[in-house]
């Protein structure tokens, strides 16, 4: 629906909001369902404690996330790059060049930016807050990748980077149960890329920006409250208690993921924290 609102010549596109690639008709809509699925899912186990403390569950596999993580850098090339949508004139290369460009600064600066964020607030570099910084500037720059300069497109994905680390301990204050960041890599930094369009688009307007920020939020997020809502009623979303602690990779698979990483399956212990002991490090969130 929002995509025909502004790519269709719908009401947000006779509005003059400007969405390049996305920010908001993609990422801050997949970021929005998501969190209404938050809120009518809840916390993993042993992820907040009895006293409010916050459990960290680190991932499994850092290497592995990290390849994840460039292999979306790369994509997000064809991601913005395409959106051009043509290359039959020097006009039309010059611009997709430009977009290759403003891309990759973007998701530097967001990199640098949330490794020297995690750095000040932690005392330490935070590996999963770095790839998050990169793709939450990649975020950022997809609403418009073309009219900045490469040092504008830098400063962009940097303030994408220093928000997504922020919110990512907002919703952990707020005991939001986000496991991989999705609400802030792709909402937060989706909403700011949306509300930055106007700082290097002469044609762009805040009032435009904000009219379609606040139409998609609002209607991807009561559409999937009504959704996610519809499937706990019927069949459930989550699995059971016994299911969570076995681990589903078990559970739906008959395989394990991760050998030995429980080291409890009572539901007490896991709730003061001791369900999860960390295989490589114990990220600081």
């Amino acid at each position: 629906m929002q995509g025909f609102w502004k790519w269709g010549s719908g009401f947000l596109d006779a509005a003059g909001f400007l969405d390049f690639a996305g920010s908001g008709v993609v990422h801050m809509a997949g970021a929005t369902a998501a969190l209404a699925g938050v809120l009518l899912l809840g916390a993993r186990k042993g992820k907040y404690g009895p006293n409010g403390q916050i459990n960290a569950i680190p991932g499994a596999n850092m290497p592995l996330a990290t390849l994840g993580a460039f292999i979306l850098w790369m994509g997000w090339f064809g991601f913005n790059g395409g959106s051009q949508l043509k290359m039959s004139t020097i006009e039309d290369a010059n611009a997709v060049a430009q977009v290759f460009v403003n891309t990759n600064m973007a998701a530097a600066g967001g990199l640098v930016a949330a490794l020297i964020t995690a750095r000040l607030l932690f005392g330490k570099s935070d590996l999963t807050m770095v790839l998050n910084g990169a793709l939450a500037g990649l975020v950022a720059i997809t609403a418009e990748p073309l009219t900045p300069s490469a040092l504008q497109a830098t400063l962009i994905g940097g303030v994408g980077g220093v928000l997504v680390v922020f919110s990512i301990l907002g919703l952990d204050k707020l005991k939001l149960d986000d496991p991989v960041g999705a609400i802030s890599v792709h909402g937060v930094a989706g909403m700011w890329g949306l509300l930055a369009v106007p700082l290097t688009n002469a044609d762009a307007s805040f009032g435009a920006q904000l009219l379609g920020l606040v139409s998609i939020f609002l209607w991807v997020f009561i559409a999937s409250l009504i959704v996610w809502g519809i499937i706990k009623a019927v069949i459930g979303l989550r699995v059971s208690e016994e299911e969570e602690y076995e681990g589903v990779d078990v559970v739906e698979c008959g395989l394990e993921a991760i050998r030995n990483s429980p080291v409890s399956n009572d539901s007490t212990a896991c709730d003061k924290g001791a369900f999860w002991r960390p295989l490589f490090f114990l990220a600081p969130r």
